[in-house]
């Protein structure tokens, strides 16, 4: 029974725990609401552990980097770094905030990935040493916290900017590139997500409404994806017909001249 104490203390408190399993009260709400904004954080964490390999996966595959705004992901890590160092300095609970050490760790990957298969070998070694030695400066206590109280009120138009960035990016070229559409979606839903255990974990107001910011943006993507994914649809089977309506007037036997 102890066993089976500490793992349930581990997704809720004392009181609820007592609530739940001595007085059997299966309907207090704000027990239930702590619960399953537990649940849902260390789901985010266990998600945020793929959520961008499927992109990294794509861009190692074709060796090509192409479509992907460096900018809009330098932004993005940006925003997730200083996200993390608010967070783990203020003593969040891990749950709360935990996506985002796996979610830099895969951005950072993403952002050398561009610049080595854009030729840039060198500056892509250099990006990772110095995005090293940011993470540690920021975590580590040697950043006045009033600095990143401001890093993280500057989140959202950074965020936006960079999300906004890469959909300009894909309205310019017509399509989305490389960018993983698993990826996208994936992200839309964890911000989505975010937003209720902010409020719940944290009630940080900052926080909250960086996640709203998030969803927006991460919207707009996920809208282009299911746009050009139809337009592109619709231009490989044009281009289907037009090949075998070709292939057809090619193998049509010529009529023989009667004398």
């Amino acid at each position: 029974m102890e066993v089976i104490k500490q793992g349930a203390l581990f997704l809720m408190s004392e009181e609820c725990f007592e609530n739940y399993f001595d007085e059997h009260n299966y309907f207090d709400v704000p027990c239930f609401k702590a619960l399953l904004s537990k649940g849902l954080g260390l789901a985010i964490i266990a998600g945020s552990l793929l959520v961008k390999v499927p992109q990294v996966l794509k861009i190692f595959h074709n060796k090509s980097g192409e479509g992907i705004n460096l900018f809009s992901v330098l932004l993005d890590l940006s925003v997730i770094t200083f996200h993390m160092a608010y967070s783990y300095v203020n003593g969040f609970p891990f749950s709360a905030w935990g996506d985002g050490t796996f979610l830099a760790f895969q951005t950072a990957a993403i952002a050398a990935m561009v610049l080595f298969y854009n030729g840039a070998k060198a500056q892509s070694i250099l990006f990772c040493v110095f995005y090293g030695s940011l993470v540690y400066v920021l975590c580590s206590g040697l950043t006045p916290f009033k600095i990143l109280v401001t890093a993280q009120s500057l989140n959202i138009p950074v965020l936006l900017l960079g999300k906004f960035s890469q959909a300009f990016t894909n309205y310019k070229n017509g399509s989305t590139g490389q960018l993983s559409a698993a990826t996208a979606f994936l992200l839309l839903a964890g911000s989505l997500a975010r937003i209720f255990t902010s409020i719940q974990e944290t009630g940080d107001i900052m926080m909250v409404l960086t996640y709203c910011a998030s969803s927006f943006a991460n919207g707009v993507i996920v809208a282009q994806m299911l746009y050009y994914w139809n337009k592109t649809d619709a231009k490989s089977g044009s281009g289907a017909a037009k090949k075998a309506a070709g292939k057809s007037v090619a193998k049509k036997p010529k009529s023989k001249k009667v004398d």
